[in-house]
């Protein structure tokens, strides 16, 4: 099988568990890797079985930037349904990067995978 991705995608939300963090928008950076069969797609004419990257993009900011969150890990979640249930993926990873998230890192991340059931 084939991996589409999308890299460092970046969006604006509020996100955190102190209350800070809930009064301000921060910076994601957000990993989408989506398995598809190319090679059908592309030998059969199959075009509409193709995942639109730009579609994927624009939904997932849209999302993302419209929700308020607790949890990186709640992003990530969210952003795997989004990608199975609206896009012709069998299969998401999906890394969130929250950025500054500790003084001495540079940022903190939580890698997932889901696969349509």
């Amino acid at each position: 099988m084939d991996i589409i991705c999308i890299e460092q995608l970046s969006v604006f939300t509020t996100i955190g568990v102190y209350d800070w963090e809930q009064t301000v928008k921060q910076k994601l950076l957000i990993d989408i890797a989506m398995k598809v069969d190319v090679q059908s797609i592309v030998e059969n004419n199959k075009f509409k079985y193709y995942i639109d990257y730009t579609k994927v993009s624009q939904v997932v900011i849209k999302y993302v930037e419209s929700k308020q969150f607790v949890l990186i890990e709640q992003v990530a979640n969210d952003v795997a349904n989004i990608v199975l249930n609206n896009f012709s993926s069998y299969w998401v990873q999906v890394k969130i990067y929250k950025l500054n998230a500790i003084v001495q890192a540079k940022q903190v991340s939580i890698i997932i995978e889901r696969t349509k059931k």
